[in-house]
């Protein structure tokens, strides 16, 4: 039991790096740099704050490397409420940050390595290469997108696990559950219906924090019992 905890401490406290770090990241430099439609002001923005989009590359990378570790910890603790649903679980977030997420970073990189002035870019004119390093910027957006379709159908069945054990309280669990609905009308809104994609971050953005980051100080300050999430395990 004692070593259960500790798992689900170390989880909480790698999730808060998750947050400190991809709300750096993506809440801060992209966000700061990017000026949507506006390819020059972009460029001229990321050549301005080159250390700072590059920490954020960093940082961002920091943060999917500790998401896979929260993936198998998640997966430990919630498998003996259902081993085959939590090894699911654990795959599809494997599936959106450390994997699809991680090779997402590309193109952030992408748009760096296009305003970086070497000498064999000199075929593109400047107004080419700031309307691709906006381009990379846009693409590294909808590989985001798709990461979070994987994470929302993670969440519930994470807040399913969490509702159904007895380690966590079961608010918790509805909590990620709606986050995830958030993720998925997220992901799959701007797709189908391109143009409202200031309404369907507002959707997302406040439930998933609330969410994410309850999960997160439960883990870090209560931790969980192995006795109580096994005495309500539905089979494997």
């Amino acid at each position: 039991m004692n070593s259960n905890k500790k798992l689900a401490r170390i989880a909480g406290f790698l999730y808060l790096i998750i947050f400190i770090t991809a709300g750096f990241s993506e809440g801060y430099v992209r966000a700061g740099v990017m000026v949507p439609g506006d390819a020059a002001a972009t460029a001229e923005n990321i050549v301005a704050a080159e250390g700072l989009f590059r920490l954020g590359f960093a940082a961002d990378l920091v943060a999917f490397l500790c998401d896979l570790v929260v993936s198998v910890l998640l997966y430990q603790l919630l498998k003996p409420v259902n081993k085959t649903l939590s090894l699911t679980a654990a795959l599809l977030r494997l599936l959106a940050h450390p994997a699809i997420a991680s090779v997402n970073l590309l193109n952030h990189y992408m748009a760096l390595q296009l305003l970086d002035g070497s000498d064999y870019l000199a075929v593109f004119s400047p107004d080419q290469l700031n309307a691709l390093a906006l381009f990379f910027l846009n693409v590294h957006t909808v590989g985001y997108l798709i990461a979070g379709a994987f994470f929302g159908l993670h969440c519930v069945l994470l807040g399913y696990l969490i509702i159904k054990s007895d380690g966590f309280p079961a608010w918790l669990g509805t909590m990620i559950i709606v986050a995830a609905l958030g993720y998925l009308i997220n992901s799959f809104g701007n797709f189908l219906a391109p143009g409202y994609e200031e309404l369907f971050d507002n959707i997302v953005v406040g439930p998933a924090v609330l969410a994410e980051m309850s999960l997160c100080l439960w883990l870090l300050i209560k931790g969980v019992s192995v006795r109580k999430i096994a005495s309500k395990a539905i089979g494997a």
